[in-house]
């Protein structure tokens, strides 16, 4: 098991950015795959990025890509989320998380590990 927190949320004007973070505990980071999600108000949690234990594949979502960019630094136990022009229906509570696999994942039921959240509200 891995325990995650994230921060960096916010309020931003449309076309704004923000770089969330996520921290995790334990020795172990680099076996672990990661993943953002997020969940707007209203509807359901909706994968956003993923990377693999080694950084070297990522995946994203369309309505984010070229926008959102996912990375790791595996010497801080640290995963991150640049989020660069962003937009109103960005608005969402962004949830970190992990499982112990070398691969990308973008399926949310395959993580079992996640953060408590942190709030990102984009304002027109």
């Amino acid at each position: 098991q891995v325990q995650l927190v994230e921060s960096g949320g916010g309020l931003v004007q449309a076309g704004g950015s923000l770089r969330l973070s996520c921290a995790a505990s334990g020795r172990t980071f680099t076996a672990y795959a990661m993943g953002w999600f997020r969940q707007a108000p209203g509807k359901e949690r909706e994968f956003v990025a993923a990377i693999s234990w080694s950084g070297s594949n990522t995946y994203y979502s369309n309505p984010v890509k070229g926008r959102f960019t996912i990375s790791r630094d595996n010497a801080k136990n640290t995963v991150y989320l640049q989020m660069n022009s962003l937009k109103p229906e960005d608005t969402a509570v962004y949830y970190c998380a992990a499982r112990r696999t070398v691969l990308a994942i973008t399926t949310q039921r395959e993580y079992d590990n996640w953060g408590q959240g942190t709030q990102v509200t984009v304002s027109s």
